[in-house]
C-alpha cells in the first residue's frame, strides 16, 4: 500500500534534504526570525522535545484528511520540515470506522493532538468528537507508529493531553465540543492507567469559562514545573482570543488563572492554543496558531518569561513579529516543509494528503518518473467535489505565491476531466475535459460546496488531443497542458500554456475559501460521471511553487 511504504521509508528514496521554499522561510539568516514561523495550515500545533534534547517534534490536527498526524522536526523550533505522519489511515485496524472514513468526512477525525515523550515512547493523544479519545505511539518519530488505541470510548471528547507524574501517574485533561456534547467551555481531568491506554478515574471539571471572557475555553496542555500542576489553554474564540495560563497545587484543581498572551497592539488576532517547551539551554518558548481565515491556522513561535512565576508569553504578553532565534550549539540549516513535487521518487511526497482514506484506485506513483491519479467515479446525484475522496492536496505555504504543473491527461471516454484545483467551502478549478474526440479547457467553481450547491462551469477553450491511440482495443486520446493558479490577497488567478513558456491567464478570478476546520488546499482533481467506462487518468510530471 503506498502510504505505508511512503512511512516505512521516511528517509529513503524521494526524500529532499534541506528544502528551502521560495515564497516563504522564517529563518532571517542572521540570528533571528520573522513570524509565523511555518505559514501553512497546522491547526492546533503542540510539540515536545525529544529524547537527545536537541530534537523538537511537531504535530497538529489533520482532521479527515489522510496520513493524518503530521510529524514535524526542527534543531532550533524556527526551521521545521516533514519526516512523517503518525497515521496511514482513520482508523487503521478497526474496519468499520476505516470504511466510515473512506468517504470525506470533512472536518472530523483528529481533533487537536498533544505529543510527548515519556519514558523511552513517543505519544500523540487526540480527541475523535464522535468516537472517543485515540492514542499513538511510537520509539522513534520518522519510523512506524503503533495502531491506534482507544483509551475513552465515546462522543464530545476534544483536545486532549497526557500528564505522567513524578509517581508515575497519568492523568488527562480535555476539552468539550459543544455539537455532540451539547455544551463547551469546561476543562476536565481524569486519571489513566500509568500505561495511558485507558480511564480509571472519574472526570473533574477543573475549569469553567461560561459566562465569563474566558468562554470557549478548549486546547488544554498539561504540564508540571516547580511542584506546580499547569493547564495552558486558549479562550475568547479562534479569532480574537487569548493565552490563558493556570495553576494548582493538585492535578484536579483548584486552578487560579492568568491571561498571559493576548493581540494587544500587534496584527496577530487571536494568538492561542499550542504548546510550551523547555530546551536543555534552558529557554522557554511558545509555539502556537493563528488563524488567517482562508489560509488555515499558521505557526507563530513566541518566548516565554517566568520571572514572574507565570509564563508570560512575546514581548510583555504580545506577539513578537521578529525575534533572536532560540540557542541551540549544534549547527543548523535553513529548511521548510516541502511543497514542490518532481515525481521522481516510488512513494507519495509528504506534502500531499488525500480528502478521505486512501484506496489504490485513487493513484499510485509510477516509475516515469510521474504520479497518476485516476479518475474518480462520481455518484448520480454529484452536485460539486465535496463528495470526492480522491482530491490530492496540499497546505498553502504563504500569502503569495504561484503554482504551476506540468500534465497529460488520458481519456477513455466522454466527460473525464482533470485539473489543479483550490478547494475550501467553496472552491474554483481549472481542468481539461473530454467532449467527443477534442478536449475542453473548463473553469469549473462552486461556492458553498458544503451546502450541496451545484457548480459553474465557464468553457474558455477547445484543445485539439496532444496524441491519440492508433490501436482498435480500448483507445485514448491525450492533452499534454501546463496548468497555473496565482494566489495573492487571497484571491486566485489561473492560466494555462501549450509550451510550458507563455501563459495566458484564463477564467474569473476566485475567492479562496476555509474548508471545514482547514484553510484551503490546492492541488489535483480527476473524476468522471460515467459509471461503467473504464477510468481515464492525469499523469502529474511536476508541481513547482514560485513567487509571483
Amino acid at each position: 500500500m503506498l502510504i505505508c511504504l511512503t512511512l516505512a521509508l521516511p528517509v529513503l528514496a524521494g526524500a529532499q534534504t534541506n528544502y528551502r521554499s521560495e515564497v516563504w522561510s522564517p529563518d532571517n539568516g542572521d540570528g533571528t526570525y520573522t513570524n509565523p514561523v511555518i505559514n501553512a495550515d497546522y491547526s492546533d500545533p503542540d510539540v515536545c522535545v525529544g529524547a537527545s534534547g536537541e530534537d523538537y517534534y511537531l504535530t497538529a490536527s489533520s482532521f479527515q484528511c489522510v496520513p493524518g498526524l503530521p510529524i514535524l522536526h526542527s534543531k532550533d523550533l524556527v526551521n521545521w520540515e516533514i519526516i512523517n505522519y503518525a497515521l496511514t489511515s482513520l482508523y487503521e485496524g478497526d474496519e468499520a470506522l476505516e470504511k466510515h472514513f473512506s468517504t470525506p468526512q470533512h472536518g472530523n477525525g483528529v481533533w487537536a493532538p498533544s505529543i510527548r515523550y515519556h519514558d523511552g515512547w513517543y505519544y500523540i493523544y487526540w480527541g475523535d468528537p464522535d468516537f472517543g479519545v485515540y492514542m499513538v505511539k511510537t520509539q522513534d518519530p520518522a519510523g512506524k507508529w503503533e495502531k491506534p488505541v482507544c483509551v475513552i470510548r465515546g462522543q464530545g471528547y476534544i483536545d486532549t493531553t497526557p500528564l505522567w507524574d513524578d509517581d508515575g501517574r497519568c492523568y488527562l485533561v480535555n476539552g468539550w465540543a459543544n455539537s455532540r456534547s451539547k455544551f463547551a467551555s469546561v476543562l476536565t481531568v481524569r486519571e489513566l492507567s500509568p500505561d495511558g491506554t485507558k480511564a480509571i478515574g472519574q472526570p473533574v471539571i477543573v475549569f469553567d469559562g461560561n459566562g465569563t471572557e474566558n468562554r470557549t475555553c478548549e486546547g488544554p496542555k498539561f504540564y508540571k514545573r516547580d511542584g506546580w500542576y499547569w493547564i495552558m489553554c486558549p479562550a475568547g474564540g479562534v479569532p480574537t482570543g487569548f493565552q490563558l495560563a493556570m495553576r494548582s497545587k493538585s492535578p484536579y484543581g483548584p486552578y487560579e488563572h492568568k491571561i498571559v498572551l493576548a493581540q494587544g497592539k500587534t496584527s496577530v488576532n487571536g494568538p492561542h492554543q499550542g504548546g510550551w517547551v523547555h530546551t536543555k539551554y534552558g529557554e522557554d518558548w511558545f509555539l502556537h496558531f493563528q488563524d488567517k481565515e482562508a489560509y488555515g491556522r499558521v505557526v507563530h513561535l513566541n518566548p516565554v518569561d517566568w520571572s514572574t512565576g507565570w509564563p508570560v508569553m512575546g514581548k510583555n504578553g504580545e506577539p513578537v513579529i521578529t525575534h533572536k532565534k532560540p540557542h541551540t550549539s549544534l549547527p543548523t540549516s535553513i529548511v521548510n516543509p516541502v511543497e514542490s513535487d518532481e515525481f521522481n521518487a516510488p512513494v507519495m511526497g509528504k506534502q500531499w494528503q488525500w480528502h478521505a482514506n486512501y484506496d489504490e484506485k485513487f493513484g499510485v506513483p509510477t516509475a516515469f518518473g510521474t504520479f497518476r491519479i485516476y479518475t474518480y467515479k462520481l455518484s448520480k446525484e454529484w452536485k460539486n467535489f465535496w463528495e470526492v475522496p480522491n482530491l490530492l492536496l496540499q497546505k498553502t505555504p504563504a500569502d503569495e505565491f504561484t503554482v504551476t504543473t506540468k500534465l497529460r491527461m488520458t481519456s477513455k471516454a466522454d466527460g473525464q476531466f482533470c485539473g489543479l484545483i483550490m478547494m475550501g467551502l467553496d472552491y474554483s478549478a481549472l481542468v481539461v475535459r473530454r467532449v467527443g474526440q477534442v478536449f475542453e479547457l473548463v473553469q469549473m467553481t462552486c461556492h458553498a460546496a458544503d451546502k450541496g450547491h451545484a457548480q459553474t462551469e465557464n468553457v474558455i477553450a477547445t484543445l485539439k488531443p496532444t496524441a491519440i491511440d492508433k490501436i482498435d482495443y480500448k483507445p485514448g486520446i491525450h492533452e499534454d497542458i501546463y496548468l497555473r493558479l496565482s494566489v495573492k490577497d487571497s484571491q486566485v488567478r489561473f492560466a494555462w500554456s501549450h509550451n510550458g513558456k507563455k501563459f495566458t491567464d484564463c477564467g474569473d478570478m476566485f475567492q479562496m475559501k476555509e474548508g471545514k476546520w482547514i484553510g484551503a488546499k490546492f492541488g489535483f482533481v480527476a473524476a468522471e460521471t460515467d459509471p461503467k467506462c473504464d477510468r481515464g487518468w492525469v499523469d502529474a510530471d511536476w508541481i513547482r511553487i514560485t513567487k509571483n
